[in-house]
């Protein structure tokens, strides 16, 4: 049977991270988070599940995985966000492929827990992600915002049965923030690629993202939680690209 470290990292994580330690006390070898300096009871509930718990300045999201992967002490990694957790048909699935032996790479169908409703349309869903994966072969990449893996051979794609439960947002107003936060660090990686757009741009992509979501996603079937999914997606959309344009005219571009 393989082994299995689960790493972690957080920051101000005290309403889900004792929710993800539990979900994968079963399936793991050893857990590790790797904390950006929390000022709430992250730490606190961390060291009372008895983990490993290692604190470390922030350096970005591929940097600071990357560095929490190296701690692991197991070549087989299941990286979990602290609002994640496994529901118990995952937790099988994973504990079958430890007894088979890990090869290749695990993928898990990620389900969004939205203003206490669950999304099963508004383009969330399904929302496959590689979650385990071998240390020695993958690292990720990313310097702004939403981080890639990458391989450094070709590795067989496996997915799991069950579910990846995510605690994403508790109220629109957070949904809305870290929306925006993510949309002026993408910002920021397009211009630092040269990327350029016109004018128009900001409104005719939210208008695109507003219909893609609602309508051709059937976030209607979603209620007033798909409307407001596509509604924030759309509004940020638009900072994304007007945040574009300010930083080209700010560099003369």
């Amino acid at each position: 049977m393989d082994q299995l470290s689960v790493v972690i990292i957080t920051l101000n994580e005290e309403r889900n991270i004792g929710r993800a330690i539990d979900s994968v006390m079963k399936v793991a070898d050893e857990i590790i988070v790797l904390d950006s300096f929390s000022t709430d009871k992250t730490a606190e509930i961390c060291k009372d599940k008895g983990v490993r718990f290692v604190q470390e300045q922030w350096h970005g999201y591929a940097k600071t995985k990357n560095l929490a992967n190296s701690l692991s002490t197991h070549e087989w990694i299941l990286s979990l966000d602290a609002d994640e957790a496994l529901d118990e048909t995952l937790q099988q699935a994973v504990l079958e492929a430890k007894e088979r032996g890990f090869k290749g790479v695990y993928i898990m169908n990620r389900l969004t827990n939205y203003c206490g409703s669950w999304i099963k349309h508004s383009s969330w869903y399904p929302d496959f992600k590689i979650r385990i994966f071998p240390k020695s072969k993958t690292s990720w990449e990313g310097e702004f915002v939403h981080e890639e893996l990458n391989f450094t051979e070709n590795l067989v794609e496996n997915k799991l049965k069950g579910h990846l439960l995510h605690y994403s947002y508790y109220t629109y107003t957070e949904h809305r923030s870290r929306a925006d936060k993510y949309s002026i660090l993408t910002a920021q990686k397009l211009h630092a690629s040269g990327k350029k757009v016109g004018l128009m741009k900001p409104y005719i992509s939210a208008f695109g993202r507003f219909v893609t979501m609602y309508i051709l996603k059937l976030g209607i079937l979603d209620g007033w939680k798909g409307f407001k999914i596509a509604q924030i997606s759309a509004a940020s959309n638009i900072l994304k690209y007007k945040e574009l344009i300010r930083l080209n005219k700010e560099n003369g571009n």
